[in-house]
């Protein structure tokens, strides 16, 4: 009758089961569905085995004698064992001992039952799955990683503890056995750092699970906020002839090493730029880790992650000098390269930003934005650098600097507002294992007005901090570092900051530059904990400043002669930015590496799977 009266469970339109978020996002946890079949599948996370005491009679022999074919002495002999050994001494019955001695009962197994925490990646909270030994035997289904597909009946726990509502499995539909001494994940408490070569298993923590799901909240919630300001989602090329930057570190894409036997044997070491030393200076310091972890025995699992860390670097680097001894006086030189014999036709690269392409777009159609990945092949070990980053580049027409920084204030108070009220439940999980400040970083964002400064006001607040010794200089024409501009929205305004008009020789070609000739127009969106997170412009409308700023730079006009187009045939005034998404994750969920909070980090030296 209660199964009559509990309202319906959404079902997964494609796969007919029951997404967990379903049942365990209700505002009453799921109490209200009790009394329902359903079907659930996922992961197990953790679980445990309770033993059921049986009442049932002695278990039978395997070998089954009849009453009359035993003897009173083995009677005695099988359930008295003391007297068997004084029989044996005395060679009473001795035959018929011998024969009957190798009798092996079958002793069932005691039945039990597991008690599964099952996760499908949909929530953070995970189902309580009850499954009887005649069901499945615990080793095949309690091992964490274990994939399971149920149906089963939703009731009250049986079990006192946390949850509301668990499930009695009736069938198992589906089993996918985990090798434990292979799984990566079987132990707990592994540090992200061990998590990065296991791209593959991660997002079934619950970290990564939780991380993952605020980066996709971070992603609709960009697109909603230009949808609904009438901006155009527009695709921009990730291959690309010209070098949107100008100064930028970029990836070459080329065939020309796929014709000639000299080239396929370049050490692909060379080609990606890994040094050795660099990696024997990581043994080093995981070698001290290691070392450090040993003298104490608070955290082993910690210390067998750093090991395994280590042994892997040490055959890397292994690796490497073999590979280097075979190659040795093999150089690639680029600047010998016909270009005009490649695929394309010319140099071509991965691109550094979609604006200048966007721009041409927004020509057209006006304002746009691109959502995509962009590369840059800088050769650092920084927390904040990727190789492979996703930007969200920005373009308006008939607008200038105030209008982009205006845009940019918006977008960012919009997006902390989805997030704050869409992903509570993994908000708070962040907020009670990783950051216990994250929920003030964000509301401090939506609450505050963003301070306004230029760049020479910064340099002159920061000269004036006393008590305080900067490790970079301070003074104007040098870049302000990540220690300055933390100290600037951390220490001194304690909230976003957003610096405009830098020197123009930070910037890139493109940049309108200012009427004292020193400065561009650019910004900064500065905000506390990861820095930089926004860079935006007004671009340079005028033909023959840009052809000098070209010029001045060294750059080849032919590169760049269909962005000149713009500016002879109805040039407009143009603003916009770009968006950096990763130090935007870390923002949101307190983690101090951009390689925690993308699903394959690739970086300097690694690309793994």
């Amino acid at each position: 009758m209660a199964s009559e009266q509990a309202p319906a469970v959404d079902l997964s339109k494609y796969k007919k089961r029951v997404v967990l978020k379903t049942l365990l996002g209700h505002s009453d946890g799921g109490v209200g569905l009790i009394g329902q079949r359903v079907v659930i599948g996922g992961w197990v996370k953790s679980s445990r085995e309770i033993r059921i005491q049986s009442a049932t009679p002695p278990p039978v022999p395997a070998h089954v004698v009849s009453p009359k074919d035993v003897t009173c002495s083995e009677v005695l002999q099988s359930r008295i064992p003391l007297l068997r050994s004084f029989m044996k001494v005395f060679g009473a019955g001795e035959y018929r001992v011998r024969e009957k001695i190798n009798v092996v009962f079958q002793t069932m197994p005691q039945p039990s039952v597991s008690i599964l925490q099952v996760s499908d990646g949909s929530c953070v909270a995970s189902l309580q799955v009850l499954v009887d030994s005649a069901l499945a035997t615990p080793c095949q289904v309690m091992p964490t990683g274990t994939c399971v597909l149920i149906e089963g009946m939703l009731q009250q726990p049986s079990v006192q503890g946390k949850h509301v509502v668990e499930l009695q499995a009736e069938k198992i539909l589906h089993l996918g056995l985990v090798d434990q001494s292979n799984y990566p994940l079987s132990k707990k408490r592994l540090p992200l750092e061990f998590l990065r070569d296991c791209s593959h298993f991660r997002p079934r923590t619950t970290t990564v699970a939780s991380v993952m799901r605020i980066h996709n909240a971070l992603t609709w919630a960009t697109h909603g906020f230009f949808q609904d300001q009438g901006f155009l989602h527009v695709q921009v090329p990730i291959l690309t002839s010209t070098d949107s930057e100008g100064f930028s570190e970029k990836f070459l894409v080329t065939t020309l090493l796929n014709k000639g036997k000299k080239y396929d044997q370049i050490s692909s070491t060379e080609n990606a730029g890994v040094s050795v030393e660099a990696i024997q200076s990581s043994i080093k310091e995981k070698s001290k880790k290691v070392e450090e972890l040993s003298r104490t025995d608070s955290n082993k699992e910690a210390l067998v992650a750093a090991q395994q860390d280590l042994k892997k670097t040490q055959e890397l680097v292994s690796q490497l000098e073999t590979r280097q001894n075979a190659n040795s006086g093999v150089t690639i030189e680029t600047s010998k390269f016909d270009f005009s014999k490649d695929f394309f036709g010319r140099q071509t690269c991965l691109t550094v930003s979609g604006r200048l392409h966007l721009e041409s777009q927004a020509c057209g159609l006006g304002n746009v934005y691109s959502f995509g990945p962009r590369f840059q092949a800088e050769k650092s070990g920084s927390k904040k650098s990727l190789a492979e980053t996703w930007m969200v580049d920005v373009e308006m027409t008939f607008s200038e600097l105030e209008d982009a920084m205006e845009c940019a204030n918006d977008f960012l108070k919009f997006v902390c507002k989805r997030i704050s009220e869409g992903c509570m439940e993994d908000l708070q999980f962040v907020l009670k294992r990783i950051d216990k400040k994250v929920m003030e970083r964000l509301q401090l964002t939506l609450s505050s007005t963003f301070e306004r400064i230029s760049y020479a006001e910064a340099i002159e607040v920061l000269r004036q901090v006393a008590g305080k010794r900067f490790q970079g200089k301070i003074e104007f024409g040098v870049l302000l570092t990540e220690e300055h501009e933390s100290y600037l929205v951390d220490e001194i305004y304690k909230k976003p900051v957003i610096i405009y008009n830098h020197p123009k020789g930070f910037e890139p070609f493109y940049v309108r530059l200012n009427d004292d000739g020193m400065t561009v127009a650019t910004f900064n969106v500065v905000l506390p904990k990861v820095g930089t997170v926004i860079k935006g412009s007004q671009s340079e409308e005028h033909f023959n400043v840009l052809s000098s700023r070209m010029k001045e730079l060294g750059l080849q006009k032919q590169q760049y002669e269909w962005y000149l187009d713009l500016r002879s045939h109805g040039s407009v005034k143009t603003s916009g930015f770009s968006l950096m998404l990763e130090p935007l994750v870390l923002y949101a969920t307190g983690l101090n590496d951009v390689k925690d909070v993308v699903p394959f980090p690739r970086s300097f030296g690694r690309a793994n799977n």
